[in-house]
């Protein structure tokens, strides 16, 4: 799978993969219809905060304090996007391993001791666990 080009102004914004919401945006227009750059994003930006409204349910209605991916994934299989759940949980995963890689060289670039990939990894997940 190529990266994904997610669309964020910084890594603490929620997005959605830019190569995915393309994609869907063609598929419900018309063949003869292009959409620019811009709105694009925009509506972007506006499917962002539709799934985090849904992902906020989600999460509520489970009792938990938290959206976790699964509430994200829940609520776009709610939304009726069900077909899509697969291609966002894949660049999840990438995302998952693209922020374990980066953890990995920034060890190494800080000096600290280096860590296997496998304890990286763990120390991720803990991460995201916890918060």
């Amino acid at each position: 799978m190529e990266p994904m080009d997610i669309v964020a102004k910084s890594k603490e914004d929620a997005s959605l993969p830019k190569a995915t919401m393309t994609k869907i945006i063609k598929e419900m227009l018309p063949p003869d219809v292009r959409v620019a750059r811009d709105t694009q994003d925009l509506l972007i930006e506006c499917c962002v905060e539709f799934i985090s409204s849904e992902s906020n349910e989600v999460c509520n209605r489970e009792e938990r304090r938290t959206i976790a991916p699964e509430h994200v994934l829940k609520a776009l299989g709610v939304l009726g996007f069900g077909e899509y759940i697969e291609e966002v949980y894949a660049a999840y995963e990438q995302h998952k391993m693209e922020t374990v890689q980066d953890s990995i060289k920034g060890a190494k670039w800080s000096g600290a001791a280096e860590m296997t990939e496998e304890q990286a990894l763990a120390e991720q997940l803990l991460f995201i666990y916890h918060h």
